[in-house]
């Protein structure tokens, strides 16, 4: 298989994958010095903290990266502590519990819950706007940059370039979406009254080759899955690009807090992207329903303008994939569910 800008052909197991995915490039150290202080990573647990608490450690290994998080996951916590990021255990619905945390200058949000949120609503509602109210009253004087979601956004042309940060957050139905919103509500609020500097990186679907839309896509067709086409496009960005972008805003934060989207430049075909996974892994794409002409599309232009493009591009991706399922490498077992139109998760 072939990639471009020199970068890898395959990675051989997890280990070489998380070493690629946490490499920081020249642009993310020189913001990072601009952006001095500890950096505190609020939702550590997630499938992207991790990675992005090791890309920072990287970055500057004479800053302290402090991990919060449930760690409900086994294993993780010694895991992280062992690339020399700290650890604190904390519940964050616990507003006294979060009162002592360190107070760095420098936080990164990215706790909530997503799947499970059809059924659970309240903890959705308290996960995604109560925690967030929480965090921007606690670390007021912090440089704050919120993960949030492409999906605060209505429905757009997918012929259109995608919606740009001056599209209004008014999503369709569901209490994901809305309370996402509401999420970004919480922290623009508290950036009005306390002059709090920071970013809200709405993210369209970070990739890795355990988990993410390129996975779910390329697992259907080896497995002979039906794919459906009613969410017929996507964005997509690799996870390490993604991280770097979070932690460059750290240099790059507004006050008022402002929005960036972060994903990939492109719209892409998920019926294109079978066939090329029904290519390479030489099996034949089976498809039901039809592509809608809206779906959620993120214009990428303001990132690429203040970041450049991302470091991995499409077919890299793509080739990635391939080869790791070929493989039968681990999976996260965790299906983004990019298919769903009614809110529902």
């Amino acid at each position: 298989m072939t990639t471009t800008q020199n970068l890898p052909t395959r990675f051989a197991d997890v280990a070489a994958l998380e070493d690629f995915m946490t490499e920081p490039t020249p642009a993310l150290v020189a913001d990072l010095a601009r952006a001095p202080g500890d950096i505190l990573v609020l939702g550590v647990g997630g499938k992207m903290g991790p990675t992005l608490a090791r890309l920072a450690r990287r970055a500057d290994p004479r800053r302290r990266v402090i991990g919060v998080a449930r760690f409900s996951e086994p294993g993780l916590r010694e895991a992280l502590q062992a690339h020399g990021i700290e650890t604190i255990a904390c519940d964050l619905l616990d507003r006294s519990v979060m009162a002592r945390l360190p107070q760095a200058p420098n936080v990164v949000f990215m706790a909530g819950h997503k799947f499970g949120a059809t059924g659970n609503e309240p903890l959705t509602w308290a996960m995604n706007v109560l925690v967030p109210a929480y965090v921007a009253e606690t670390f007021a004087a912090a440089r704050i940059v919120a993960f949030s979601t492409g999906c605060v956004y209505p429905f757009v042309d997918v012929d259109g370039g995608g919606a740009t940060e001056d599209v209004p957050a008014v999503p369709p139905s569901g209490d994901y979406a809305w309370s996402c919103v509401g999420r970004e509500r919480m922290f623009q609020q508290a950036s009005r009254v306390h002059g709090t500097a920071g970013r809200l990186v709405r993210l369209n679907y970070a990739i890795d080759m355990r988990y993410g839309v390129l996975h779910d896509v390329a697992r259907k067709v080896r497995d002979g899955e039906v794919i459906d086409l009613a969410m017929g496009h996507v964005n997509v960005i690799w996870q390490g690009d993604a991280n770097s972008i979070a932690l460059r805003c750290l240099a790059h934060a507004t006050t008022p807090t402002t929005p960036i989207n972060v994903t990939g430049p492109q719209t892409v075909s998920v019926r294109w992207l079978a066939g090329e996974f029904a290519r390479l892994l030489g099996r034949k794409a089976q498809f039901s329903g039809t592509e809608a002409s809206a779906g959620w599309i993120n214009n990428a232009a303001a990132m690429t303008a203040a970041f450049g493009p991302p470091r991995v591009p499409l077919a890299a991706m793509i080739d990635w994939t391939a080869d790791w399922l070929t493989r039968a490498m681990p999976s996260l077992d965790k299906p983004t569910h990019y298919e769903v139109r009614d809110g529902r998760y």
